[in-house]
């Protein structure tokens, strides 16, 4: 995924690009399904400020009512409210409520709820909004560049970064396998990594390596062969990037509770005295009686330095989490707390839209069946047999041509001429 502009190129050229049929349905299909996911199964029927603030939801910028880029509409409002303006898509954002047709929009008020409070005191804006992107801040697509390669988004200020800009070394790249498919579920981008510095506590398979590769010259303009050495498998290697020795870094965790608690009776309190026997660890427990799992102190341990690096977490790495009363705390106070919702992150939320997608084909099909089954006899007849007529035409149309054979504008207007005509004699 990356970000993307409203404004879309002139589809009237001159010279038009031809498809297979099979190249075109699966194309269609395609488009159909990203949208459902960008959108989060939300077709832009009503406009989502009485939902209040929402976990997630696909959001855009007009440029034409707000050049400024600090306002953000939802779907519905995009479509109703703007058509025709210079918008820009947003993919998602977290907590936000729509802001279209309050105060910062001047006098234009909202077409599909016009009462709304002059201004949604908990939104968040970043430079994404005026349309620009990474610590460059850039466009995207970028004018200057030929050839760009989507950005990839951090999950925690949700803005996009090019990969160039992660601050990975000249032998480091993402995690990828060797169809260029990522092997993680969310990056956090070295802006942010210092505020979860407290994540590389937790065992270090939580983390998945980026990819290593080893440049050795091979001729005398320095070109180089590049070999992969990072493992195949998320999930499975240290992140040498921000793994740190926790006896430098926490010295100044005397102050954490010691207890009797040995190094088993936390759920990863066993990997933390493997790495520093010397750590003491937390003895702190909730209501309920239940250790807190990670057994460190979070608010007692310093950042260490040089902590900010880019990281890649594995999938599912969020249910790994410690949720006791104190960890819970500290997110908070480090406004991550977000993280310990399971329908936050962006695999939530797509997985939310295939299921509303899926609904909504099985709605659509229902109500075609029901339609139909309400007609009279004679009408159920001619749609039948309309059905069928069309059938037969395509498939007399397919069957005369090469299955390769690119299909014009020409053969499809053909085609329903033939169509138009043999109701005509039928009739």
């Amino acid at each position: 995924m990356s970000p993307v502009s409203g404004k879309s190129d002139d589809i009237f050229e001159d010279e038009k690009p031809t498809y297979t049929i099979n190249e075109y349905l699966e194309g269609l299909e395609e488009r159909e399904m990203e949208a459902d996911m960008v959108l989060g199964g939300d077709y832009g029927d009503t406009c989502t400020y009485e939902k209040g603030y929402l976990k997630r939801q696909a959001l855009f910028s007009c440029l034409t009512c707000t050049p400024e880029g600090n306002a953000g509409v939802c779907t519905a409002c995009s479509l109703s409210c703007h058509e025709g303006h210079e918008i820009l898509e947003l993919w998602t954002k977290r907590n936000f409520r729509c802001d279209c047709g309050n105060s910062k929009f001047g006098n234009f008020i909202c077409k599909l709820q016009a009462s709304k409070d002059v201004v949604n005191v908990e939104n968040s804006y970043n430079h994404n909004f005026k349309g620009t992107y990474c610590t460059c801040d850039r466009p995207y697509p970028d004018p200057d560049v030929e050839d760009e390669e989507e950005m990839v988004q951090c999950c925690i200020c949700e803005d996009w970064y090019h990969r160039e800009h992660l601050g990975l070394e000249p032998s480091e790249t993402i995690p990828v396998d060797e169809e260029g498919q990522v092997l993680y579920e969310d990056l956090i981008c070295p802006g942010c990594s210092a505020t979860c510095s407290f994540l590389t506590l937790y065992p270090s398979d939580i983390f998945v390596a980026p990819k290593k590769l080893d440049v050795e010259a091979n001729d005398d303009k320095g070109k180089g062969i590049l070999e992969e050495t990072s493992s195949a498998s998320a999930g499975s290697s240290k992140i040498d990037t921000v793994s740190y020795d926790l006896a430098e870094t926490c010295d100044n965790v005397a102050n954490i509770k010691s207890g009797n608690m040995s190094g088993n009776e936390g759920f990863f309190s066993a990997e933390i005295s493997k790495k520093d026997p010397s750590l003491k660890l937390c003895s702190y427990s909730n209501s309920s009686g239940t250790v807190c799992q990670l057994g460190v102190d979070l608010g007692a341990v310093t950042p260490p330095p040089n902590s900010n690096k880019v990281m890649f977490v594995k999938k599912d790495w969020r249910t790994l989490l410690c949720r006791c009363d104190k960890c819970s705390d500290f997110y908070k106070q480090k406004s991550v707390h977000y993280l310990l919702d399971k329908d936050d992150s962006i695999a939530a939320y797509e997985d939310q839209a295939k299921q509303r997608r899926e609904e909504r084909l099985q709605k659509e099909e229902q109500d075609s069946l029901n339609a139909f089954n309400n007609l009279g006899h004679i009408e159920k007849v001619e749609i039948m047999s309309g059905i069928t007529d069309m059938q037969n035409e395509i498939g007399n149309f397919l069957a005369s041509r090469n299955n390769s054979e690119a299909i014009t504008p020409a053969d499809v207007y053909q085609l329903f001429e033939n169509l138009k005509n043999k109701r005509r004699r039928q009739i």
